[in-house]
């Protein structure tokens, strides 16, 4: 960067920072709440997703979910590890929070953040059952990798860093979802179960890609954590649903 350019215009031309001690104020509290809400919604969804594991129709199920779990665990780790370079309280995120708690299947969250965590709102619905998990983890999953397709890109080069190491993984989770997606199709019964979760999840996972309109979207552009708008990123989500969910039986 020139000693004549300020840092706000250098993010946006495409600069990378890459340490906390180059990170101006502003920048750093976004970059913070970028990671904290990545970190909360890793563990709170393999924290929900544990609880189903034992509903698996068998062995071969229980070790894709297992897989699952733990490596949204390690994900989650990893961000955390870089969020402590930055000075937070890390040790908070290791047993004292209740990943698990959920809400009423009927509450009404929107996009809003509940309680006292940073996770997607997504994740404070509870599942019910496996057929339920496996649906939610197809549609988040694929929610996720266009996410991290957008992150792989920030300003911040050790978390853009990162979220280019985990994507491959988290692409696999969603692959392990469809898989056993397209089992529970194969029956009358499971192809109706599955349509009554796609109806559940699909609005509150086109929420998790954020209000359109952001306000927050120009600030996160100007400082190069975000390219595309929310509407952009939950458009390209929609085009992807609408080609999987019809040939399964599942519009």
């Amino acid at each position: 960067m020139s000693e004549t350019m300020d840092i706000e215009e250098y993010l946006a031309q495409g600069g990378v920072l890459t340490n906390p001690a180059n990170t101006p104020p502003r920048y750093r509290g976004e970059l913070l709440r970028l990671m904290a809400t990545f970190v909360d919604s890793e563990l709170a969804g393999s924290a929900g997703f544990a609880e189903v594991i034992n509903d698996a129709p068998g062995l071969k199920e229980r070790i894709s979910a297992s897989r699952i779990v733990l490596e949204k665990t390690d994900h989650a780790e990893r961000v955390l590890d870089l969020m402590g370079t930055f000075g937070a309280d890390t040790a908070r995120y290791a047993v004292h929070h209740p990943w698990a708690a959920r809400l009423d299947r009927d509450a009404d969250l929107g996009a809003a953040r509940h309680g006292t965590d940073m996770r997607l709102a997504v994740f404070h619905y509870p599942l019910q059952g496996w057929i339920d998990a496996v649906v939610m983890n197809v549609l988040m999953g694929r929610a996720v990798g266009i996410q991290l397709q957008e992150f792989s890109h920030l300003s911040y080069a050790p978390l853009a860093e990162v979220f280019r190491a985990i994507a491959p993984r988290e692409a696999r989770h969603a692959e392990l979802g469809q898989e056993g997606l397209n089992r529970i199709v194969a029956s009358e019964e499971g192809r109706e179960t599955a349509r009554r979760s796609v109806a559940f999840w699909r609005p509150r996972v086109a929420a998790s890609f954020g209000r359109e309109g952001s306000a927050r979207f120009a600030t996160l552009k100007r400082f190069g954590l975000r390219r595309r708008t929310n509407e952009e990123l939950a458009a390209a989500w929609t085009a992807e649903m609408d080609a999987l969910l019809p040939p399964l039986g599942l519009a």
